[in-house]
């Protein structure tokens, strides 16, 4: 029988556990994968701890997980995209495990040169990034501030705005300020005095500014950019609607070809795939834990097989 984690109780990482599962099979207009790697996001282990539960209930017992990549194994009648064979990356449900059903429209093929790691590092953090970027339709030459530029997303969103022509100040920890520069952005300490840091290295001001850490920081980056609109968070819906900024979630859908483009740049060498920890599948909780201490550089990553 394939493995699967899976929880049968709100709780801490401890509630994570490996399981024999049914084998799956690819109903009409599905295909079936075999997961060689899944990203591990914030939201698997908010959901797993009960933080959602008034707004996201979830079956026990549930297996998390919202990424994949790995080898299509079935298709399901009525699919003409993808063949046994493929390669593929992309969104699903229920992907940390050795077998996912996911519909091939969140699939796009895997270029070859890519990992199966960095592969499954890239739906999720695209989708945030895009989703945050484009409803600001910044132009070339632009300046783009970016709060918390050093994480899993952040890479994707400085690396992406980059090659779109924009400018982009990142800030984050000194010991992250050589990644950002390598990236393509000027970094700038997060925390306090960012006004006057950010104004420092940007004397004709910027243009926007995204907040992907939820540090507080949105009253100051409305201050910066002179307009609410000209603001998006995915950290700090709260704050957002406190300031009348924009706000995005999980639930939101990014432009439809965010992840084919996204492809694209890492095919031309322009986008390189921020991975940080990568754990064994039988680790799930490790790897849930690192993500909840919010101390991770780059994207955490299950290797599944």
């Amino acid at each position: 029988m394939p493995h699967a984690i899976q929880y049968d109780e709100y709780g801490p990482p401890e509630v994570l556990h490996v399981a024999d599962v049914p084998e799956l099979t690819a109903g009409p207009g599905k295909v079936r994968v075999a997961v060689r790697a899944a990203g591990v996001n914030p939201f698997d282990w908010k959901v797993r701890s009960g933080a959602f539960r008034q707004a996201f209930s979830v079956d026990f017992p549930n297996t998390p997980g919202s990424e994949f990549s790995g080898v299509i194994d079935q298709v399901g009648e009525g699919v003409a995209r993808f063949a046994v064979g493929d390669e593929v990356l992309g969104r699903g449900s229920a992907t940390y495990a050795e077998q996912a059903v996911v519909d091939p429209a969140g699939s796009e093929l895997k270029p070859a040169g890519l990992s199966w790691e960095a592969a499954a590092a890239l739906p999720v953090a695209v989708s945030a990034a895009y989703r945050v970027l484009v409803p600001l339709g910044l132009e070339a030459g632009q300046t783009l501030l970016v709060d918390g530029a050093a994480g899993g997303v952040g890479g994707i969103l400085v690396q992406v705005a980059r090659a779109r022509g924009l400018e982009v100040i990142g800030t984050a920890s000194e010991r992250n300020h050589a990644r950002l520069r390598e990236l393509g952005a000027t970094p700038v300490l997060y925390g306090e005095g960012l006004a006057d840091r950010v104004r420092a290295v940007a004397p004709s001001g910027v243009d926007a500014a995204a907040d992907l850490a939820g540090k507080g920081s949105l009253d100051t980056l409305v201050a910066l950019t002179g307009d609410p609109a000209r603001v998006v968070t995915i950290a700090d819906t709260a704050g957002a609607s406190r300031l009348g900024a924009r706000s995005t979630g999980g639930s939101d859908q990014p432009p439809p070809d965010a992840l084919a483009e996204a492809i694209g740049l890492v095919v031309d060498g322009r986008l390189r795939v921020p991975v940080g920890s990568v754990y064994p599948l039988a680790q799930a909780a490790d790897a849930q834990r690192e993500s909840e201490s919010g101390r991770s550089d780059g994207r955490i990553i299950l290797r599944v097989s």
